[in-house]
C-alpha cells in the first residue's frame, strides 16, 4: 500500500493552501510535496489505515495525520495530531 501511494501521490493548488493552513506552516508547494512524501515514507505501514475511500497515514514522530483519497491518491489534506 505505501509504495503504491508514493508512487502514485498528487496534489491540488487548493490542498497546498489547505496543508499550510491547518499545519500552521508557509512551504511552496515543492516543499509541502516533499514534506508529505518524507512523512508517508518515514511511517510504518502499520500506521496506514484505509476507511472507506480514504487512506490515514498517522506519524506521531512529525505528529501530522495525511489523508489521501484511495482511488485518485491525491493528497486531500494533513492535520496536526497530538502525540
Amino acid at each position: 500500500m505505501k509504495n503504491e501511494i508514493l508512487k502514485s501521490i498528487c496534489y491540488t493548488e487548493l490542498v497546498n493552501k489547505r496543508i499550510n493552513k491547518k499545519l500552521n506552516i508557509k512551504l511552496s508547494k515543492e516543499q509541502i510535496e516533499k514534506l508529505m512524501f518524507d512523512v508517508i515514507q518515514n511511517t510504518d505501514e502499520e500506521y496506514f489505515e484505509r476507511i472507506g475511500k480514504n487512506y490515514y497515514i498517522t506519524n506521531t514522530e512529525h505528529s501530522i495525520r495525511i489523508t489521501v483519497n484511495s482511488n485518485t491518491f491525491r493528497v486531500i489534506t494533513a492535520s496536526i495530531i497530538n502525540k
